[in-house]
């Protein structure tokens, strides 16, 4: 790996001008803070913004999201050398961590140089609380470091103070995924991308998003349910982690399925499934189905984002384990944009019920996209808070 020197601190020093430091772990987070870096950068022409990652795709992400309007490298081990050394480098008069990534030496030497360390877009899952709980006596002080935590529910708040963060500086400003927008481009490519996929016959679409290991198998057998009574139904398949793409094309042939695959731009007519495997087109493809499966729920990883299909205007299906996505899941739910399917069977079911309905379709849609809508607004309440810092 060529960067590895990052990795302990060694990047190329700021320019003279102020900087701030955007933490965005992986993929998520990165989709999260775009809104939030354009919102700086136009609030904030005068500082400069330093995007830093831990993984390959996130680091892929952050270069396609943003380019050369920000500065990006990977985030320092949270080891003390590679952090001062880090730290001594870029000068930065603020740190924004997103959602959950805390690494104790990182607050404590910002804490030590009074840099701010704010946690924007905040959220505690009642199993990670669980097991900060059995650490608090080291927890405890690292939250205490913490400048402030705006985080996206009253339950969250909640948690992130129960481990030991002062009330006082605890903000819920909700969850500023609601904020994304789908410009003219993102709508034209989807539109256009629809046209191919349906392809002469009008076939359905039906879309299976960030499916993790374990989540593919039950996708495939409900799938071969599904056909057998809408038989020309197109599945786009979109892994979670790109080194399972091989992995799961293995999976469709194995199951006899006839597979397209989107990296080697195949045509998806005679295909049974579309595998989508290349990166960062996923809002793309959402907007570009009839029914979008929301991966790592029918597996214990807690969901994913579903606020991109909501914001749409997609029939949302999902397995049980939402832990990650609580409290957009619950909206959801409640709003009866969201179904939840157990297993292959139920997802058979609610996939051919919504498929021999445009009516149902366009009202659990219809309702999704209204409780996306009514939920914006995070975004502007996270900026006045990180504006008391700049």
């Amino acid at each position: 790996m060529s960067r590895w020197a990052e990795r302990f601190g060694f990047v190329a020093t700021t320019a003279p001008k102020e900087s701030i430091w955007l933490h965005a772990v992986s993929v998520g987070e990165t989709l999260a803070a775009v809104p939030l870096v354009k919102a700086l950068q136009e609030k904030h022409p005068d500082h400069r913004l330093i995007v830093t990652c831990m993984t390959p795709t996130g680091s892929e992400r952050i270069k396609a999201a943003f380019g050369d309007s920000v500065d990006h490298c990977y985030a320092p081990y949270d080891m003390p050398d590679s952090v001062a050394r880090f730290l001594n480098r870029i000068k930065p008069q603020l740190l924004i961590i997103m959602e959950t990534e805390l690494w104790p030496n990182t607050i404590a030497a910002c804490h030590k140089r009074k840099i701010p360390v704010l946690l924007a877009n905040g959220r505690l899952s009642e199993k990670s609380a669980n097991a900060y709980r059995k650490i608090q006596p080291l927890v405890k002080p690292m939250l205490a470091q913490l400048s402030t935590v705006a985080a996206q529910h009253s339950d969250d708040g909640a948690r992130f103070v129960d481990l030991g963060l002062a009330e006082n500086a605890l903000t819920v400003t909700g969850n500023i995924k609601f904020d994304l927008s789908l410009d003219q481009a993102v709508r034209g490519k989807a539109q256009q991308l629809l046209s191919e996929w349906r392809c002469e016959s009008e076939r359905p679409i039906l879309l299976a998003a960030s499916t993790h290991r374990g989540e593919d198998e039950i996708i495939l057998e409900a799938f071969a349910q599904i056909k057998t009574r809408i038989e020309n139904l197109l599945l786009v398949l979109v892994p979670r982690h790109p080194e399972r793409f091989n992995q799961v094309a293995e999976l469709c042939a194995s199951a006899g399925f006839n597979l397209a695959r989107r990296s080697s731009a195949d045509k998806v007519e005679g295909a049974d499934i579309l595998l989508g495997d290349t990166m960062g087109e996923l809002m793309t493809f959402f907007g570009a189905c009839d029914i979008a499966f929301v991966g790592g729920s029918l597996v214990p990883s807690g969901g994913h984002n579903v606020i991109e299909p909501a914001a749409w205007g997609v029939p949302i299906l999902t397995g049980p384990h939402l832990f990650n996505f609580t409290e957009a899941s619950q909206l959801l739910l409640d709003g009866d944009a969201l179904l939840v399917c157990n297993d292959a069977n139920q997802l058979t079911k609610q996939c051919i019920a919504l498929l021999n309905s445009q009516q149902r379709r366009e009202q659990v849609g219809g309702q999704a996209r209204l409780i996306a809508e009514a939920n914006r607004g995070a975004l502007d309440k996270l900026i006045a808070v990180i504006d008391r810092f700049i």
